[in-house]
Parts: C-alpha cells; sequence; structure tokens
C-alpha cells in the first residue's frame, strides 16, 4: 500500500513540473521582429564609421602681383601658381604703345609680392617709386638690367635656364636640375644650398660662386 502510495505522489510531481514547464512556455513574450538585433547593420556601421577620410587637397596658392609701367590699366592683380608674366600683363590690358617689349620675359613665373615693370622704350634704370628696384620682365631689378643678376652675378632665385647656362660648368641638364630645385624646394638661402642639387659638388662650386647671388 504504501508503495502505491509513493507512486502515484511521483506521478503527481512530475505532472505538475510538467504543466508549470507548459505554462512557462506558452505565456513566455515572443520579440518583435524590430526587436532583433541585426549585427551585420551594426557591423557595416562600425566600418563606416572607422573608414578613414581621404584628405581633402590643398587650393591653389592666391598671390598678389603689382603690374606698374607702360600697361594700359596698371595696378595689383590676384595671380595663381603656374601664372606667367604674360598673363599679369593681359590682366592689366596688355602694353601701351610705348612699351619697351624687348625687355619683358613673358615666359617668366610669377611670384608673391611681385612687382613687373614694363618700361618705355629708350628708358633705363626703371625704379619703382619709393627707391625699390622694379622687376623687370627678364628676372632682373631695372637698376642693372642684367638677365637674372645683379651686379655681374647670376642670382639663383630669379635666373632663368638661359641665364644659368652663362654660368662655368652649367650646361642644359644641370640648368633644369636647378630650376626643378627651386621649383619644388623654394628659394635659395644662400649659394652654398647650389651643392644640394643633383650633379653640383664642390668642383663645380667653387669654379662658379664667385658669379653666383641669392638676392
Amino acid at each position: 500500500m504504501d508503495t502505491i502510495l509513493k507512486k502515484k505522489i511521483s506521478l503527481i510531481a512530475v505532472a505538475v513540473v510538467i504543466v508549470a514547464i507548459g505554462f512557462y512556455l506558452f505565456y513566455q513574450p515572443e520579440k518583435k521582429p524590430g526587436e532583433t538585433e541585426d549585427i551585420f547593420a551594426i557591423s557595416t556601421s562600425e566600418e563606416t564609421t572607422d573608414e578613414v577620410k581621404p584628405k581633402t587637397e590643398a587650393g591653389p596658392q592666391i598671390m598678389k602681383v603689382d603690374v606698374k609701367g607702360a600697361v594700359q590699366a596698371p595696378g595689383v592683380f590676384t595671380a595663381q601658381a603656374g601664372d606667367r608674366v604674360i598673363d599679369l600683363i593681359s590682366e592689366a590690358g596688355s602694353f601701351t604703345d610705348k612699351a619697351d617689349k624687348d625687355k619683358v620675359n613673358l615666359a617668366q613665373l610669377v611670384e608673391d609680392q611681385m612687382v613687373i615693370y614694363v618700361p618705355k622704350k629708350g628708358e633705363e634704370g626703371a625704379e619703382i617709386p619709393g627707391g625699390m628696384p622694379a622687376t623687370l620682365s627678364n628676372g632682373s631689378t631695372g637698376t642693372d638690367g642684367a638677365a637674372g643678376s645683379s651686379g655681374g652675378q647670376v642670382n639663383l632665385n630669379t635666373a632663368t635656364q638661359a641665364d644659368l647656362e652663362t654660368l662655368s660648368g652649367i650646361g642644359p641638364s644641370k640648368a633644369t636640375a636647378i630650376l626643378e630645385y627651386r621649383d619644388s624646394i623654394g628659394k635659395f638661402k644662400q649659394v652654398e644650398d647650389l651643392k644640394n642639387v643633383s650633379g653640383i659638388g664642390d668642383k663645380t662650386f667653387e669654379k662658379l660662386k664667385e658669379s653666383i647671388s641669392v638676392q
């Protein structure tokens, strides 16, 4: 009798457990579709955030150039990197009838704060009011008249290809190397900087150091 009672109690206990589990499962709240976590969306968002944005390239360099002398409309004009003297003279309305065009290097690259002075025919020793030498088109100043030179020396910072080739030991290839160095590195701060140019060693420098300047 006791054995039968124990079996009945065990069966009742099992039945209660089964009913309880069924109750739990039946009333378990279901997740709505919108509540499901989208791991792929999160991954994509993180990847987008972590992407390195490309750097914005610097805009073109803006320069101010003063055009004076025998031009139709002298004044200060805005130039961009790569502009040449001819571009600024065109901005100033081109030459007047009295302009000495032979003293103008139309192909010279312009620089910020540069003064382009176009002399009149027969005019010598042109100077900007205030005593500052005018920058002529050939890269020289109106006080000496030599292309890219000062006092007989070639100015490394204004000289053209032809000017550089007048120096001892400087041929077309080395002259080009000097111009490329000046365009990429900047103006020469001292004449010794010329030795930093590819192909120019101590021997070449010694031959021409008295013939160059870095004004």
